[in-house]
This record gives C-alpha cells, sequence and structure tokens, in this order.
C-alpha cells in the first residue's frame, strides 16, 4: 500500500464529515441571509407608503370597499380597530362598540381634544354624499369621543361604545375612523344595517 493511499484512507472519513458539516452550516447562513433580505425588503417597502396604510385582506376599508359588523381594520404599524355588530334595544335603539387594539410599539394618541374626528357616524350607504330619506341619531357622540381622549398605551386596548337611533329601522349607517398619526392614516369605513 502506498503511503498517499495510507494518509487518504486514514483522513477521508473525518474530512467528508468535516466538509458536511461545513456545507450545512453554509445553507443555514444563506437562507438566514435571505430571510434577513426579505424582512428588510418589506420593512422597506412599508416605509414608502407609510405605517398608517390600511393592511387587510379582502375587503380594503376604503369607501367603495368598507367592511362589516364584526371585522377588523388593520393597519400597516400594528393598529387594529373592530367594530361590534349592533345590538337592537327595546326603545329602537342600537348600541355596539368600536374596540382599538395598539399593536404598536409605541403609546397612540386617538383624540387629542373632545371632539376629535377619529370616530364619526354618517347615514346612509358607505361612499355616497347624500342619502335622502335617511337619518341617525348618535346619542352619545360626546361620551364616546371623550373616551378617547387619554393615550392608549402600547400593547393595550380600548373598548369605545357607541349608541344610535335611525330614523327608520333597516336605514344604513357608516361609521368613518380615521385614528391620528404623525404623518397619515387612511380612513376605515364600517358599513352596517340597522334593523
Amino acid at each position: 500500500m502506498d503511503t498517499e493511499e495510507v494518509t487518504a484512507a486514514h483522513t477521508s472519513p473525518a474530512a467528508s464529515s468535516r466538509g458536511f458539516y461545513g456545507c450545512v452550516i453554509a445553507l443555514i447562513a444563506f437562507f438566514t441571509l435571505i430571510a434577513l433580505g426579505a424582512h428588510a425588503l418589506t420593512e422597506f417597502e412599508k416605509g414608502l407608503d407609510g405605517d398608517g396604510q390600511l393592511e387587510q385582506p379582502g375587503l380594503s376599508g376604503s369607501s367603495y370597499q368598507p367592511l362589516g359588523p364584526g371585522m377588523t381594520a388593520r393597519y400597516e404599524d400594528g393598529l387594529w380597530v373592530t367594530v361590534s355588530i349592533p345590538e337592537r334595544h327595546d326603545d329602537g335603539t342600537y348600541s355596539l362598540t368600536v374596540t382599538f387594539k395598539n399593536g404598536t410599539d409605541e403609546e397612540l394618541l386617538l383624540g387629542e381634544e373632545a371632539y376629535s374626528a377619529t370616530l364619526d357616524v354618517e347615514s346612509g350607504e358607505s361612499g355616497k354624499d347624500y342619502a335622502p330619506g335617511h337619518y341617525v341619531d348618535w346619542l352619545n357622540r360626546d361620551g364616546a369621543r371623550h373616551a378617547l381622549v387619554l393615550p392608549l398605551p402600547e400593547g393595550d386596548e380600548r373598548t369605545v361604545p357607541v349608541r344610535l337611533k335611525p330614523e327608520r329601522k333597516g336605514d344604513p349607517v357608516t361609521l368613518e375612523i380615521t385614528p391620528p398619526n404623525s404623518n397619515y392614516r387612511e380612513t376605515a369605513h364600517f358599513q352596517l344595517t340597522l334593523g
């Protein structure tokens, strides 16, 4: 047996084992870099259009594709807004809730004063400027807006009660929710039927 054959025979299993582990480590590093690059690209894309954009599966939440009762508007920065299904009362009024869940990485100011435009109720269908024959009275407007004045801490949620009385049963109502943002935040539209 030749000296080279003896040396190769003794080092071959260890060398192949090191080569295998080296390839595995290289593959793990490669896929980790791809994942980090994809995450950085996603964050860059979000930065281009701003964190205040709605990020919805299905309906967009725009005035022409409003969300319905029980649905949630999801913003890119982690804020979620959910409008409950309206509940009818014997006196002809309806109650529902709007829940703000702060999944962002900072405290949010939902309304800096009692008359902020964070939450608004409009008669009629979403996307229509005028709803003849439809009128809804927002019975607790001031109380709902006052509930939004205090800051919403990171990781916390706040539920705001809304009480409405439509002119007649079956009237459509649109809730427009525009949580403030230092740059810009899209308005989420929710269309409900009271009846």
